[in-house]
């Protein structure tokens, strides 16, 4: 039931912010809003406030702002009273700003979150020391017999502050042994441990180097530090960078095979994180929604009919030609994106049952 509620208010949300997104822009470039619409699919409630009809539908996997004169026949049937409020009757740099509000507004909204995190939790930030946070499974830090917890004081009878001074100092061994003095709680213990030459991977598991290692590594252990609201807007605002730049770094590593496409998920997934990180507190779970809502603004920025960034694409190509495409070229482009999406909803659903009953 918590992951159920969890998911709801995860994906009810962030459509809302989406949709909205589209509808405020359109409401100030002048274009009528016929339909706002939570979810796909056949109605299940519907109230008319003025001009527009806004419902909740049976499918909750998205929605939709329907605009008048996105169909093309509409205007031309319209009186040249409503004309003027028609989506194909703005200049294109509206049109487009109206279609790039739902992402946008996805993007503002995880900076929203990150920023009230930061201002009510503090930023976080790391411990410098040299206390051991990991040790690799058969490694010569595990054979040699240190411990998680352990603090680093000495490496060849120098001092060691920081994790870099721990590093630099097994780095320049050349895999000569190094004496390592720790502090175990109340007590003072030496190792002698042999480096070895280990590959260095990145995020994604790619090797980007080798040098001599022992096997450990560091706490990530991290303080909250209470800052201005001026500084929590900053931290706020990178943050939603840093997970923009990784979401796409994550699609170009998919794209290479780097990270493998068994590791894309999908409603179901989304809907059991929700629920744990519900269950470590709210503000787990408004963190994790922030990087969820820079997912979902990232992703429909990609330049595939049918999502936000397709038609993005035409606008641009109709603004460079002053003239736009053909409606028969616009379908024909939407049916494939249609089947490319389609195709991809089957993947992570299937990605989706295998982790449950793989």
């Amino acid at each position: 039931m918590n992951t159920f509620f969890s998911f709801v208010i995860v994906l009810g949300l962030l459509i809302f912010v989406h949709e909205f997104g589209h509808f405020l822009w359109a409401k100030i470039f002048g274009v009528r809003v016929l339909k706002f619409s939570l979810g796909f699919g056949p109605r299940l409630f519907g109230k008319q406030f003025g001009e527009t009809e806004y419902l909740l539908s049976a499918f909750p996997l998205g929605g939709y702002v329907k605009m008048f004169g996105e169909i093309p026949g509409e205007v031309e049937e319209a009186s040249a009273q409503d004309a003027h409020r028609s989506f194909s009757g703005k200049p294109v740099w509206q049109r487009f700003i109206i279609v790039a509000g739902g992402p946008l507004f996805n993007l503002l909204f995880a900076a929203f979150l990150f920023v009230l995190i930061f201002s009510i939790n503090g930023v976080p930030q790391p411990v410098d020391g040299t206390k051991i946070g990991g040790i690799g499974q058969d490694s010569p830090a595990a054979a040699a017999g240190l411990q998680v917890g352990d603090m680093i004081t000495t490496i060849d009878g120098a001092k060691t502050i920081t994790w870099e001074d721990v590093s630099e100092r097994i780095r320049l061994s050349n895999g000569n042994p190094v004496h390592i003095t720790v502090q175990r709680q109340e007590q003072t213990v030496e190792f002698v441990i042999q480096p070895t030459m280990s590959t260095m991977k990145n995020l994604f598991g790619e090797v980007v180097g080798e040098r001599y290692m022992v096997g450990i590594s560091r706490s990530d252990e991290v303080i909250y530090e209470k800052v201005p609201l001026s500084e929590a807007l900053i931290a706020g605002v990178t943050q939603t960078w840093n997970w923009v730049y990784l979401t796409i770094l994550g699609l170009v590593k998919i794209i290479q095979k780097v990270v493998p496409a068994s590791e894309l998920g999908g409603p179901i997934l989304i809907a059991q994180m929700a629920g744990k990180q519900m269950e470590a507190g709210w503000l787990n779970f408004l963190y994790f929604m922030g990087v969820i809502s820079v997912n979902l603004g990232v992703l429909n920025l990609l330049p595939i009919p049918i999502l936000d960034g397709g038609h993005l694409v035409f606008f641009s190509v109709e603004a460079i030609l002053r003239k736009p495409l053909s409606l028969r070229t616009i379908e024909m482009f939407q049916q494939v994106g249609l089947v490319l999406l389609g195709s991809l909803m089957v993947f992570v659903f299937y990605n989706d049952l295998m982790r449950i009953f793989g």
